[in-house]
């Protein structure tokens, strides 16, 4: 039987994707849906975007393309990763668009191809723009650090806009979730967002500032209360002792469910009360600190009703894009359901 439970709430990307729609003023929304929609499920994930108005999906690797293919419902898939010549072949088969960023790598013919360039980034891009061929259909770059540092994003967006000047019959898109929420001048022909989809801040804060509820919530139960006597530890390397009498419940998720051993110290709810995670995150169960003795069965929330996946990652020193794709949301450890609103 599955450990806990994971639900998808539909009703919730949509209305993600209508909040950045509006923000978008005009701009297509590009839903990224890599990474199985950062562990939400890309093919639900996708036909929610695009039943609110996201007209492309975008992912990372030709396989990914072709999991997608048959909830993308007619729309643009961009594989934006490095594509061997065998992804290539693949891409073109699926229908789906590809990204080249290497200039050793010439640009493939019968299929539609966009050139990305580094403005910045330093990791995947072009140095400048080759001469463009009849299969160019989108110019695009990446923005380093749209989160946190204001001055450089405009540098970004002012560099790409010098360099595609020339192109701009062609799609050109830049933006991520922060930048489509915070720089109005790098919104353009489309935004590439991802995080903000799924109602986790691009800003590692309340995604609520910005009008954006959480998708995903994360359920288990308490499957044994333990009272520890004072001088009593719980867990690998007793990194919990207790000083005076202490109830523990005892939760059957851990870091092979994706709730990391860094996780220490955050809270979950129990009872619809917040508790505290003590002692080690073994690979299949967390201890949980009560003020007093709950029936086994009692609920506990590990994402969703004020816990939040921004919230676990401060304390394990991250980021919400890493805490969401390391959930094992499928079973048999894990069940997964999806609701609609």
């Amino acid at each position: 039987m599955s450990r806990s439970l994971f639900t998808l709430d539909l009703a919730a990307i949509r209305h993600n994707a209508r909040v950045l729609l509006g923000v978008l003023g005009g701009a297509e929304l590009w839903a990224v849906v890599k990474a199985d929609a950062y562990g939400h499920g890309a093919a639900d994930v996708a036909r929610a975007a695009l039943d609110a108005g996201a007209t492309a999906l975008c992912v990372a690797t030709a396989g990914e393309a072709e999991a997608i293919r048959p909830a993308a419902q007619g729309a643009r898939v961009i594989v934006m990763g490095p594509s061997s010549p065998a992804d290539v072949v693949l891409a073109r088969e699926l229908g789906a668009e590809i990204v080249v960023a290497d200039g050793a790598t010439p640009v493939p013919e019968g299929i539609p191809v966009h050139l990305k360039l580094d403005t910045g980034m330093g990791r995947w891009g072009l140095a400048e723009l080759p001469a463009l061929g009849r299969d160019v259909v989108g110019l695009m770059s990446h923005f380093a650090s749209a989160d946190s540092d204001p001055a450089f994003t405009r540098l970004q967006t002012a560099r790409f806009l010098e360099a595609t000047a020339p192109h701009a019959h062609l799609t050109r898109h830049l933006a991520n979730s922060a930048g489509a929420l915070r720089f109005p001048e790098a919104r353009l022909d489309a935004a590439r967002c991802g995080i903000a989809l799924y109602g986790i801040s691009p800003f590692h804060g309340d995604a609520a500032d910005d009008g954006l509820r959480p998708a995903l919530r994360w359920e288990s139960e308490v499957v044994q209360v333990r009272r520890l006597a004072p001088g009593d530890g719980t867990g690998y390397g007793r990194r919990f002792v207790a000083v005076a009498a202490t109830w523990i419940g005892l939760v059957p998720v851990g870091y092979a469910d994706g709730f990391r051993r860094d996780l220490t110290g955050t809270e979950v709810l129990v009872e619809g009360r917040r508790r505290r995670i003590v002692g080690t995150v073994s690979m299949d169960v967390v201890a949980v600190e009560l003020e007093s003795a709950v029936p086994v069965g009692a609920p506990v929330t590990l994402v969703g009703d004020g816990i939040t996946i921004e919230e676990h990652a401060r304390v394990a020193g991250t980021i919400g894009y890493e805490i969401a794709c390391g959930f094992t949301s499928r079973g048999p450890r894990a069940q997964r359901q999806v609701t609609d609103g």
